[in-house]
């Protein structure tokens, strides 16, 4: 009752679920967000193309039981691809099975126009992507037309997408054909997948900025998360040899070789900028 009264008891979904409290929503997300509307010169040739793999599942089970009502947030999914769109590549929408994209609506900027349209055009394929299994039959012998991949964060990127093979084999995939990796916050847990089969961790000894185990247990006492986290990220993504660059949710990025991390939603237009930059560089 007294975490009601002081707005930082998390607000109890119809599904069972529990959304960030009306504090935790003041302190964490916004109306607007800090997009700039940069005009790149367009790329133009064959590698026009990057896969955006999406998390389709909503409900994170904290430790206490409570489930989080999660998904991807929506300021690190179209930020990034404003910015790359905006330079001049499109987008092959996928979810590891091809349900629908689920996006933590909590989050979302309703007064950014911006962003409002980047979610509208590609409204249709966030509804119904490509499974994952039906890109690696039909396109990985394409990667001609692709520049790279993205995973965009949000902690529903910790369901499902670390332990998925067929992530892993698109990761594989995308290192081995010299493609870009671009993903943030809690999105780089899609890097777990490299290790699975007894694989050598891919990216051991790479920097990369990723969203702070720390904060994730201090949340939950502003109501952000119901409970403490399953797991924790960062560490162990230590563990298997990453360099973490950033300790705070701030808007740190990196890149190293061809991965391109950022560490929070802080982190999305930065993010956007470097990968559009560094994608027109390398593909000029």
């Amino acid at each position: 009752m007294l975490k009601k009264i002081l707005g930082i008891a998390p607000k109890l979904e119809p599904d069972g679920s529990y959304s960030p409290s009306r504090v935790a929503l003041k302190l964490a997300t916004s109306d607007v967000t800090d997009f700039e509307n940069i005009e790149y010169t367009k790329y133009q040739g064959k590698r026009s193309k990057i896969l955006v793999i999406f998390t389709e599942r909503k409900n994170m089970k904290m430790k206490n039981g409570k489930l989080f009502s999660t998904g991807n947030h929506p300021v690190e999914a179209l930020l990034p691809m404003l910015h790359l769109r905006n330079a001049g590549f499109e987008f092959i929408i996928a979810t590891p099975t091809g349900k629908p994209v689920v996006f933590e609506m909590w989050a979302f900027p309703n007064g950014d126009k911006h962003v409002q349209d980047i979610y509208n055009e590609h409204k249709s394929s966030f509804g119904r992507p490509l499974s994952l299994k039906t890109f690696i039959d039909s396109s990985l012998v394409d990667m001609a037309s692709y520049a790279a991949v993205f995973v965009p964060g949000g902690h529903g990127a910790m369901l499902g997408i670390p332990e998925d093979q067929k992530v892993g084999k698109v990761l594989n995939w995308a290192h081995e054909n010299s493609l870009y990796t671009i993903t943030l916050c809690h999105g780089p847990g899609s890097l777990l997948t490299t290790t699975l089969k007894g694989q050598e961790f891919l990216y051991k000894g790479y920097n990369m900025a990723v969203f702070p185990d720390s904060v994730d247990k201090m949340t939950p006492k502003i109501g952000y998360l119901p409970g403490l986290m399953p797991w924790g990220l960062s560490e162990k993504l230590k563990s298997l040899g990453a360099k973490i660059v950033n300790s705070k949710s701030d808007n740190t990025v990196c890149l190293d070789r061809r991965l391109i991390t950022g560490a929070s939603p802080l982190a999305s237009n930065d993010l956007g900028k470097l990968a559009a930059e560094t994608l027109l560089k390398e593909l000029k």
